[in-house]
């Protein structure tokens, strides 16, 4: 398996990779609609991507096929500048393959070193057990709870966000 920066010939397997990850779970943003953007869009976006210093959309690859994704998002404005917000995503297939350890290292590691971030933020389902002591052990720690962050099905779901000083 590699994992490696997404470049904007990958972005149509990017956006199928998000319609059947958005429907094996209710841990993320979207369903099994996935993201809506056009190919091109994604592509664009991908392209910004890596033509950033503080922002980094990585992909994890085996056999051809994305498995899993980490995005490092940073802020242009200075008084933010310091700070990056993390999300990842893993092929349920494939979890317990310590995949998203492996991104997250690389993500916190580009932020240390490339984007020089000070702090990283994240949000995770407060019933994500898995996610939960992944980022923990990484060094994350819970430092609040948004009860009603996401509405699924009627039913208010509560997120934790959780930090990490580099």
């Amino acid at each position: 398996m590699e994992i490696r920066e997404a470049t904007a010939l990958e972005a149509e397997k990017i956006l199928e990779y998000c319609k059947v990850i958005g429907g094996e779970s209710d841990n993320l943003s979207f369903g099994p609609e996935g993201v809506t953007m056009t190919v091109e869009a994604e592509g664009e976006f991908l392209e910004s991507m890596r033509e950033s210093k503080n922002q980094v959309f990585l992909i994890a690859v085996e056999n051809e096929e994305v498995v899993g994704t980490g995005v490092l998002s940073g802020f242009a404005k200075p008084r933010m500048a310091h700070r990056g917000e993390i999300a990842l995503s893993v092929k349920k297939s494939m979890w317990g393959k310590h995949i998203g350890t492996r991104l997250m290292e690389k993500l916190i590691s580009f932020a240390r070193e490339r984007a020089k971030m000070e702090i990283l933020s994240l949000e995770v389902r407060c019933d994500n057990e898995r996610a939960i002591a992944l980022y923990r052990k990484l060094g994350f720690e819970i430092i609040g709870t948004f009860e009603g962050m996401m509405k699924i099905q009627g039913e208010w779901i509560g997120y934790y966000l959780m930090r990490k000083e580099l």
